[in-house]
């Protein structure tokens, strides 16, 4: 069986990009660097992405943060979706009702693209905050 899962996630049509559904300003957890590279702000993602995880989670993620080619953030937010999977596969969108990082009304607005939609009291990372509940989520698609 193939069923796509979202999490906190956008679903973009073929042509639009992940452009299309901001203002144009880079987040405020970014930083870009004069070295032509980019990261999540260090001192800032317990608050955006990880505020309801423990504190072993916190340190392992800050642990992970590595910096990242900034052409790399500026081909997938500007470039066009080619193909878009959700269109064609049935798909589940769980939306993050208290992330900081893509608010849950931002991700409301996705949910009509996905088959199925649920709705998690969690971050934006409900698999490190309550991995259980995700395992329970996919399971159930099975």
């Amino acid at each position: 069986m193939r069923h796509l899962v979202y999490i906190a996630s956008f679903l973009p049509q073929v042509g639009e990009s992940l452009a299309s559904f901001g203002d144009g300003t880079p987040a405020p957890y970014l930083d870009f660097g004069s070295d032509g590279t980019f990261g999540v702000r260090a001192e800032v993602a317990t608050r955006t992405f990880l505020q309801d995880c423990d504190r072993e989670a916190v340190e392992q993620a800050h642990a992970r943060l590595v910096r990242q080619s900034a052409a790399v953030i500026a081909a997938v937010i500007t470039g066009p979706v080619q193909a878009a999977a959700w269109q064609h596969v049935p798909s589940t969108y769980v939306v993050c009702a208290q992330d900081n990082g893509t608010p849950a009304a931002v991700q409301r607005v996705q949910v009509g693209r996905a088959t199925h939609v649920v709705e998690v009291a969690t971050g934006h990372h409900p698999f490190l905050a309550r991995p259980s509940v995700v395992a329970r989520l996919l399971l159930d698609l099975t």
